[in-house]
């Protein structure tokens, strides 16, 4: 199993950026998958999820209504679009796969990922 992130970078507040993540290794249309991110010092922390067909989305409070998950099965690719960015947005995105069976869009422990992958750093700043 290979998720590769990119996308990362820097930007301003209020701006917007895109992260994908390229998985390969497993049957990627069986799999829900989501997102996390981590900033030094601080708890790895649960950003959003979706089901293995994208019907159904899950968010952190801190993001919903600024950051959209959507997925393409013919690509094996996972998308996190972030708008109206903020400076505590600021950390390391982490793309994640749960364990078989796993449903997206709800909220998911850090337990339930089976896989990570290297991360992106997004930073937000003037």
């Amino acid at each position: 199993v290979q998720l590769v992130e990119s996308g990362g970078g820097l930007v301003q507040p209020g701006g917007s950026l895109s992260v994908s993540c390229a998985a390969s290794g497993f049957l990627f249309s069986n799999y829900a998958m989501g997102w996390f991110r981590q900033v030094p010092g601080k708890e790895r922390e649960f950003v959003a999820s979706i089901s293995w067909s994208g019907g159904s989305t899950y968010y952190a409070e801190s993001v919903k209504g600024r950051f959209t998950i959507s997925r393409d099965n013919a690509r094996k690719t996972v998308y996190l679009q972030m708008n109206s960015l903020k400076p505590e947005d600021t950390a390391v995105y982490y793309c994640a796969r749960p364990g078989p069976g796993s449903i997206g869009g709800t909220y998911w422990y850090k337990a339930r990922i089976d896989y990570w992958g290297q991360g992106t750093q997004v930073t937000v700043s003037s």
